[in-house]
């Protein structure tokens, strides 16, 4: 049985990024993506093909994306076809049995759309109600195509239901527990995240500025032709000096980092899963969360703290938690180990034994 897994871009390894390469070994399925730049790095084990470069400027990278996945043709080469991301489900058109690993339905133009164009100069707005608008007509055209839809978590289950009307099941995004581990309880604490607005980095920088006593150490970047570009820039222009930016690094070193770090912080908005507090429980660490979003599937009061996206609320909890960091080890592990990456495997396993049994069914 050959799989083909279509997956919007990899030019950047981000959390998306990392269910596909699981689902790649898990399934020995072949990835079928766009900018492979990042790609080029990872394991030579996974099977890559390229369908070129995207635009590398907002629309047009996102609208070259979706084009090249809907002309494409493999519907002769592969027995079932799994779409990651909100582009390479244009596919879905000529590829049966298929199912679609949803992380979210495009915040910009659901959820997130009135925050997004509030954020636009005036003379932009139009352009963009006019593209939302088109794009959501043609999700959902594409969406009727798909057989089977897995949601990452509960939340973007709901989301799914909401404003795409389909139902879906929940497997969470896996976590390889094995490979994290705790050395200290170090003097920093940890951010891990893309440079993006809705991850609200600055509530972590200005908390942080009231802290000078305490240290925050921001990993993370951003892709070029998405909308991050100037918040990026912004974010790192007057940083106090007990916030340190690292830019992407490599997975060895984000490991020592979790290993040695105090804690981990999240902030943000409304996140769709995020898997970074359970790579910190894997390490021992506990985790500071907004109370919002995938978050509240996984904090939970023995492995960390959900606070109020404020200032006030999430310097008390750092400065409490970091008062004795290590009780909260044992749950932590514990906690993380529920979503470690055997779970997932058989989760996924058996969607695609289910899919192909159905398609020869109906």
């Amino acid at each position: 049985m050959k799989i083909a897994i279509f997956h919007d871009y990899f030019d950047k390894l981000g959390g998306g990024e990392h269910v596909v390469l699981a689902m790649a070994k898990t399934l020995d399925a072949d990835i079928i993506t766009t900018d492979t730049e990042t790609a080029k790095k990872l394991d030579p084990t996974v099977s890559i093909i390229s369908l070129g470069k995207t635009i590398k400027i907002p629309p047009l990278k996102q609208i070259s994306a979706a084009l090249k996945f809907y002309f494409c043709d493999f519907s002769r080469d592969y027995d079932v076809f799994i779409f990651s991301g909100n582009w390479a489900h244009y596919a879905a058109h000529r590829h049966h049995p298929n199912v679609w690993y949803c992380h979210t339905p495009t915040r910009a133009f659901y959820d997130n759309y009135e925050n997004f164009l509030a954020a636009l100069p005036p003379i932009k707005r139009f352009f963009f109600r006019l593209y939302a608008h088109t794009f959501r007509f043609f999700t959902k055209r594409s969406i009727s195509h798909i057989d089977h839809i897995i949601a990452n978590s509960k939340n973007i289950q709901t989301r799914i239901d909401h404003y795409l009307k389909r139902k879906s099941e929940v497997i969470y995004p896996p976590v390889e527990t094995g490979k994290f581990y705790c050395a200290a309880y170090g003097d920093f604490w940890l951010s891990v995240n893309r440079l993006y607005p809705e991850k609200q980095i600055e509530l972590q920088i200005e908390s942080f500025r009231t802290m000078p006593d305490c240290h925050l150490k921001i990993v993370g970047g951003h892709a070029r032709g998405d909308h991050s570009t100037a918040y990026a820039k912004k974010i790192k222009k007057n940083p106090p000096p007990n916030v340190i930016f690292l830019n992407v690094v490599k997975e060895p070193e984000l490991r020592d980092l979790f290993a040695h770090c105090r804690g981990l912080i999240c902030t943000a908005h409304d996140e769709d899963f995020g898997i970074t507090p359970l790579e910190a429980m894997a390490s021992g660490k506990p985790v500071v969360a907004v109370d919002s979003g995938g978050f509240q599937e996984t904090v939970k009061p023995e492995t960390g703290m959900l606070v109020q996206p404020d200032v006030k609320s999430i310097v008390t909890a750092i400065r409490q938690i970091s008062l004795n960091p290590g009780q909260y080890h044992d749950p932590c592990i514990t906690r993380a180990k529920e979503f470690d990456s055997a779970v997932f495997a058989e989760k996924i396993r058996r969607t695609v034994n289910y899919i192909i049994t159905f398609s020869k069914t109906h």
